[in-house]
């Protein structure tokens, strides 16, 4: 589609600042009440400049306006905790977006999946923001005849064409001049649809085909007479040269002769990026505290698999079989027990749902959301890095001493955050949470198959396995060092007694093929350049879905066109009068005389 837009009569580019977007899906944090989630989003955008007191009163004078002072303190709900009503979550995303006081807010079907109560209580809402000075565009879905009567102005469209433009009030009187009253028990939104949307052809035919199986006589309603295409080609030729379509250019022409009805926009948030970092850091560190599947529930598993490894394997010694032992337990560890990692998915699938909305709306950058993401979930790294550790470290009994455990708990901590990083590398590219889970899966599992337990680092096909997969697979890195943790500096029984016993250096080395060369410091280092290069490949891949963003929608819409010329609505038909408006679609501007003063 092409067009231009105007504000006030002005070309302008629908800016931040200027225009806000409340989507048809209300995508929030669900473990925050509504004020943190207020307080959180206007610390992310507002000026810095203001202090916490001012910022407060622009909040809670937000949430008077949309009147949410009794759900204030009661946290949004998730999958594991019931929370507001679904007119209060949409009161809440229409907030969210009032913050910054926009000059215009658009919505998306504000009303869908609402009973008829809380529908009104969400309109009556956006009527209060129109009274306050700010103009309200929003589609609305089947409203009841008490929230149709809270619009002042109706905009009907069929197939892109204009039926109606003026006046709501006045909508029901041009009808009746067109020839199609509107009943007088009829809800007028449901009158309107029923003449402009020709899926009700479906329900006539329908109904014909119900009464001739009755033998009862033929309706006297008119529109099961005539098709929908030729009342929608009626009234769209008796709008346009009608006084209602005269007045609304008289009066767009009026605004754009207005001077000094210039619009203000801004380049993006106004709040500094270390304010940003460290507002995302706190939102996303209460966000993983509340969030029972964050990291909470990992946490009992690996509390649990840590006492099962260290009871399976505990006191391992220095035997001959307690080789394999030791080996099979720190391929354990360092693998599948990482593993577990990919739990924590489906929460941060929900949390990129949030930054994808925010992002588009600028609230904050890229560089910003990444590092403030490891920030947060860095203490319950930690912690579990350190329980299982802990707990498997002492039980099993590697090689004792302090360096020992420090670098044993730092690989845990490491491996765990390179898959993590790995997940949300994943999650970037993937369409859903099943495809995620999969895609993770099977990439783990390749990257697993090549550290160098289920065969041997020289014994992996050169081309591809060895050359490069074993070098960029974390595991590999991570299990060389553990070996060399663990082996070097102790000794093993022989295999046959009376045979001198084995050191570890000779066991990793002969038996393992790892090499003793480098240090096991430099195999943890490895490890931290491939978190760093996933972390970067996440942040590369958000910025390049915004460039490739544009792009990729044309070739959707381009695609929901050619549904869409399918559908009945969308043929067209002879008209009543002429045949000029079926020449090419133009710009709604042009259709109403509304051309850019520019041009």
């Amino acid at each position: 589609m092409t067009g231009n837009i105007l504000l006030n009569g002005k070309k302008k580019r629908l800016e931040y600042g200027a225009v806000a977007y409340v989507t048809q899906e209300d995508v929030m944090l669900g473990t925050l009440t509504v004020r943190e989630t207020l307080t959180y989003s206007a610390h992310l955008r507002l000026p810095t400049t203001l202090s916490k007191e001012e910022v407060k009163d622009i909040v809670e004078g937000t949430i008077i306006e949309m009147g949410l002072q009794d759900c204030g303190d009661t946290v949004i709900g998730n999958w594991h905790r019931r929370g507001i009503s679904g007119g209060e979550k949409k009161r809440l995303s229409i907030a969210l977006e009032i913050l910054t006081m926009p000059k215009m807010l658009f919505l998306d079907e504000p009303t869908s999946g609402l009973d008829s109560a809380s529908a009104f209580f969400v309109v009556q809402s956006l009527r209060n923001i129109a009274r306050d000075g700010r103009t309200v565009v929003s589609s609305i879905h089947q409203p009841s005849s008490e929230v149709f009567a809270l619009f002042d102005d109706l905009f009907l469209l069929s197939g892109g064409e204009t039926v109606y433009f003026g006046e709501a009030k006045m909508a029901v009187q041009f009808f009746a001049e067109a020839g199609f009253p509107c009943p007088s028990r009829r809800n007028p939104s449901d009158h309107f649809l029923r003449c402009i949307n020709s899926d009700f052809d479906a329900i006539t035919a329908t109904l014909k085909g119900s009464q001739r199986l009755r033998d009862k006589p033929t309706s006297s309603d008119p529109f099961m007479e005539m098709a929908t295409a030729q009342i929608k080609s009626a009234l769209v030729e008796k709008h346009r040269d009608s006084k209602y379509a005269k007045m609304a250019r008289a009066r767009s022409q009026e605004i754009s002769k207005i001077e000094g009805l210039e619009v203000e926009t801004k380049s993006g948030s106004q709040a500094t990026w270390w304010k940003q970092l460290t507002t995302l850091t706190k939102r996303s560190f209460v966000n993983m505290c509340r969030d029972v599947g964050y990291y909470w529930a990992r946490i009992v598993i690996y509390i649990l698999v840590s006492i099962c490894v260290g009871t399976v394997f505990y006191d391992v010694g220095y035997g001959n079989t307690a080789i394999l032992a030791r080996v099979a337990c720190g391929a354990f560890i360092t693998g599948f027990m990482t593993f577990m990692s990919i739990g924590g998915f489906p929460s941060f699938i929900e949390e990129l749902k949030v930054f994808n909305k925010e992002r588009l709306n600028g609230y904050y950058g890229v560089a910003a959301y990444t590092l403030s993401n490891f920030l947060s979930a860095f203490p319950f790294l930690v912690t579990i890095s350190l329980i299982t550790g802990t707990i498997t470290f002492y039980l099993v009994k590697f090689r004792s001493g302090f360096s020992h455990y420090a670098f044993f708990c730092l690989n845990i901590f490491f491996s765990i955050a390179v898959i993590e990083s790995l997940m949300m590398v994943v999650a970037s590219m993937v369409p859903n949470y099943l495809m995620g889970i999969v895609t993770g899966a099977g990439i783990i599992g390749i990257l697993m198959m090549t550290s160098g337990f289920f065969r041997l680092l020289p014994d992996l096909p050169k081309i591809f396995w060895r050359y490069p997969i074993s070098y960029i697979s974390f595991s590999s890195w991570a299990l060389q060092g553990a070996y060399k943790n663990d082996f070097i500096g102790l000794e093993f029984d022989p295999l046959l007694p009376g045979d001198r016993k084995l050191t570890g250096d000779e066991i990793i080395t002969k038996y393992f093929g790892v090499s003793v060369d480098r240090s096991k410091w430099w195999d943890l280092t490895a490890v931290v350049v491939i978190l760093i290069c996933y972390r970067l490949i996440f942040f590369i891949i958000l910025k390049m879905k915004e460039k490739a963003s544009p792009f990729l929608q044309e070739i959707y819409a381009k695609k929901t066109l050619e549904h869409l010329d399918k559908r009945p609505s969308f043929r067209k038909v002879p008209s009543l009068a002429s045949s000029k408006r079926h020449q090419p679609l133009h710009s709604l501007s042009s259709q109403e005389g509304l051309n850019s003063p520019l041009h």
